[in-house]
């Protein structure tokens, strides 16, 4: 039987077609734009079947064709990020446009609001003569035997991911010198981390992150000659997203996707057939696993990639991800701190608290490092730094909620909290509170974090993707801090999130401050393993402390612009190994000493000071005293001079009740930060007792 083609070169099958040929290349335009594809014939392959399996259930595009709004919608959404991020439309950017109102949409947009208008419109009317297309042609309709062939065959390929999705899946055998790499990723499967390769004890993993590997380096960084001058603000404004798991990466929290690019350099063999999966049991049947050989060759990364059917995953991914922060805000929604001043008054007061990102406190020249890192924050006055200040543990989602919250340091691992933060507090003694963000708001390392930002009056994340080179640098905060600051509200809150000195470092800061050479600027994905960038790597981490430096003054010169009763405190969430000596370890998610002792300060306003002199008196006292991340919302609250139920004054290092009390960090256990003895060129902190056991 001769099939003639003629009815498909029609006007109306021929624009549908093309239609969804246009949609169904969404995924290839980074090739435009000289960037790779990752799991392009993936890809290729779920789009392939699920057009397949969509045309043979439905029948005719008439019927489905309405499925597809939502992605018609969403296409000009996804070339605007690949164009200007780099990457197309993740949970994240779902949450930005969740949690946006319109009236800040509109701020954001200016006059592009028309222009996003006309370009909407442009899409529906597209959208609609598809559709009139569909209902117009029966050339496209599917009948006859192939179609019922092709639903047998859907069926073949449905029932077996249902039953390997539910009596699990079997391991490659080990074989042909494989077997340790077998033996290797199975490991990592277990353990949800990535091994330090060559790893001394202080390779040890951190729960909820991994361990980035890495050779020993040979030679150091020399430092340069002083700025003489330093450069202004330029206009940047630009992200992208990381959805790589922690297992996949080797940088602790720092999973982005070019961890998951060096770890796969790495770790050869950690190939998902070498990796059995678990069974679901939902029946309660017991059969055999489903052989290796039967396992699916596509990724599940590649269905959520592809377009536009994998709209749907990512859509489902939201709304995990959106049911997860509300089942951790549940826990404390009814927590009230009745949190008042004692003695109210209208007065303005402001509040500024910075969450510093992967800063070390020995590569601050605020606290003696040779390098001049700190050029104008030395300058200013009413500023205290804090020299022994730590975390309890190193990965952002875990140590943030200790900072901003009562949570105990030993229950960091564990997600969610009984009680709110001291957003909740300061709204509840009348201030009006914001969070105002450079970093993500949904994935495995922010939720956490995010069930507090939640709390705000005013809620900014303005990095529409991650940590790659397209991300937004800290300078994105200014301009909302202004807005924030020229607010009538008498009394405020600001909290500012900031990127800081996320890996990759050198995508941390503009080129004028890339000062010590040589270094990873221009680099987009330097392999991390590879102990030769050393030099390149310690250049650009120093370079994005000096950025901090300009990013902080700049924070403080618009709260002395203002002229009104004012404070600020600055705490980062957790440090940096970086190949220090002879230590093969990398950024973070170990248990060195580079990690947990973090860059702390306090600034004042001659208002403040004159309105609460022993505040600054026992400030100064203080100043030296083994502090934690725990005094951080002690000292928070006392600095806004607000009393609340279970106040612990003697938690502030503000108050003259003030006492040191034990430190413990993430170590092989709780260890006794105090009682430890300090290891080798990793500073892998060792408990001289026997380390608490850890409830997870």
């Amino acid at each position: 039987m001769r099939v003639s083609l003629r009815p498909l070169l029609r006007p109306a099958p021929l624009f549908l077609l093309a239609s969804y040929l246009l949609l169904s290349l969404l995924p290839w335009v980074p090739l435009l734009l000289g960037r790779a594809v990752e799991r392009g014939g993936q890809i290729a392959a779920v789009e392939l079947i699920a057009w397949l399996a969509v045309w043979a259930v439905l029948q005719r595009p008439a019927w489905f064709h309405c499925l597809l709004l939502p992605a018609f919608l969403a296409a000009p959404t996804e070339l605007y990020l690949y164009v200007f991020y780099g990457q197309g439309i993740s949970t994240h950017h779902l949450g930005i446009i969740a949690e946006t109102s319109p009236k800040e949409a509109l701020e954001f947009l200016g006059q592009k609001v028309w222009l996003m208008g006309g370009v909407m419109l442009g899409v529906c009317v597209w959208w609609l003569l598809a559709g009139w297309a569909a209902s117009r042609t029966r050339a496209l309709d599917w009948r006859g035997r192939s179609r019922w062939a092709a639903l047998a065959a859907l069926l073949l390929l449905a029932g077996g991911w249902a039953y390997g999705w539910e009596f699990g899946i079997s391991a490659k055998p080990a074989g042909g010198g494989h077997g340790a790499g077998a033996a290797h990723a199975a490991g990592l499967a277990a353990s949800g981390a990535a091994p330090a390769s060559g790893a001394t004890p202080a390779a040890k993993t951190n729960p909820g992150s991994g361990v980035a590997a890495g050779g020993v380096g040979s030679g150091t960084a020399t430092a340069s000659s002083p700025a003489s001058a330093l450069p202004s603000a330029s206009a940047s404004a630009s992200a992208s997203a990381s959805t790589a798991s922690v297992a996949a990466s080797g940088f602790g929290d720092d999973a982005d996707d070019e961890s998951d690019e060096g770890e796969e350099d790495a770790v050869e063999d950690s190939s998902p057939q070498h990796v059995a999966i678990a069974a679901a049991h939902r029946t309660g049947w017991k059969l055999a696993p489903l052989p290796w050989w039967a396992r699916s060759p596509i990724e599940f990364e590649a269905i959520g990639g592809a377009w536009p059917f994998g709209l749907m995953v990512r859509g489902i991914d939201f709304y995990k991800e959106r049911h997860y922060l509300a089942e951790l805000g549940q826990r404390s929604s009814s927590f009230t701190f009745k949190a008042h001043q004692p003695t109210p008054n209208r007065d303005p007061e402001l509040v500024v608290m910075v969450i510093g990102e992967s800063s070390r406190y020995d590569r601050w020249s605020l606290n003696g490092y040779e390098r001049e890192t700190n050029p104008l924050l030395k300058r200013e006055a009413n500023l205290v730094t804090l020299p022994d200040v730590i975390t309890a543990v190193s990965a952002t989602r875990l140590s943030v909620p200790v900072m901003i919250s009562r949570k105990p340091s030993m229950q960091s691992l564990k997600d969610g909290f009984s009680e709110k933060s001291f957003l909740t507090a300061y709204k509840e003694a009348g201030f009006k509170t914001y969070w105002l963000s450079n970093q993500i708001s949904f994935g495995q390392f922010d939720t956490p974090v995010s069930v507090f930002a939640k709390e705000a009056d005013v809620i900014q994340f303005l990095n529409l993707g991650g940590f790659t080179n397209n991300s937004n640098f800290d300078q994105i905060l200014l301009d909302p801090l202004k807005n924030a600051l020229a607010d009538p509200a008498p009394k405020k809150l600001i909290v500012l999130h900031s990127l800081g000195s996320h890996w990759n470092y050198s995508q941390r800061y503009p080129k004028a401050f890339d000062k010590w050479q040589p270094s990873l600027y221009g680099v987009d994905r330097p392999v991390y393993t590879d102990t030769k960038i050393k030099p390149q790597l310690n250049n650009s981490y120093d370079s994005s402390i000096l950025y901090t430096d300009w990013f902080l003054s700049q924070v403080i010169g618009q709260l002395k612009d203002g002229g009104q009763l004012a404070s600020m405190m600055y705490v980062a969430d957790h440090g940096q190994t970086l190949y220090d000596g002879t230590c093969n370890l990398a950024f973070h998610g170990h248990n060195t000493q580079f990690e947990f002792h973090v860059p702390a300060l306090v600034w004042y306003s001659d208002q403040y000071r004159a309105r609460y002199p022993d505040k600054v008196k026992q400030l100064l006292r203080h100043r030296k005293a083994r502090l934690a991340t725990e005094n951080v919302f002690h000292t928070l609250l006392d600095l806004g001079d607000i009393d609340y139920d279970g106040e612990r004054p003697e938690w502030s290092f503000i108050n003259k009740q003030f006492k040191q009390h034990k430190r413990y960090v993430d170590s092989y256990g709780w260890t006794n930060y105090d009682n430890a003895t300090i290891k080798g060129d990793c500073r892998e902190v060792i408990d001289k007792s026997k380390p608490l056991k850890q409830e997870k």
